[in-house]
């Protein structure tokens, strides 16, 4: 089957004609591969301790543009993903989380992307073999989008939700 680069993201997926997401632009065969990634969390909730990771990894991948849907969506990814892997968010939390933030979500600015966003794709976590090899790849494509952002993380850092903060830096944030 013959392959391309999504545009967004970097990651070889099939050369496919098909639907794309609204706002998170994508190339088709892309689209459908973070599909399959999804059916296979869906298939087992096994799969749900990384699911959160999963969607926030993607969307911080295929920023968009510069309309507000995107820059509110890539900030609450990005935020979530700052309270997964560095202040140990539970998945159980990620939906209070992911709420609160969501509350300022108009004070978001659009963060210029990164050249790179990140080294792992769906393309690596859709290859997988079994649920731990695909835990630990979702975690490490987490890691990598993270890490992708680290030019705005000083910015991202500025819109946890206090109550997410250590006491320490909750007193600093509101001076």
């Amino acid at each position: 089957m013959k392959t391309c680069k999504c545009f967004s993201c970097g990651g070889e997926y099939p050369d496919i004609e098909g639907p794309v997401h609204r706002y998170m632009k994508s190339s088709p065969g892309c689209w459908a591969v973070y599909g399959e990634v999804l059916a296979r969390e869906y298939s087992n909730p096994a799969f749900f301790e990384v699911h959160r990771l999963t969607v926030d990894a993607y969307a911080v991948q295929h920023p968009g543009e510069t309309d507000r849907q995107s820059i509110q969506s890539v900030g609450v990814h990005l935020i979530q993903l700052c309270l997964f892997l560095e202040h140990g968010l539970t998945a159980e939390n990620a939906n209070d989380a992911m709420l609160e933030a969501g509350r300022y979500k108009h004070e978001f600015i659009w963060l210029e992307p990164p050249e790179s966003l990140g080294s792992i794709t769906a393309a690596d976590v859709v290859k997988a073999k079994g649920l731990e090899e695909h835990k630990s790849i979702v975690r490490s494509w987490a890691q990598s989008s993270w890490d992708a952002w680290s030019k705005h993380h000083d910015t991202i850092r500025a819109w946890l939700p206090v109550q997410q903060l250590t006491p320490a830096d909750a007193k600093k944030r509101r001076g």
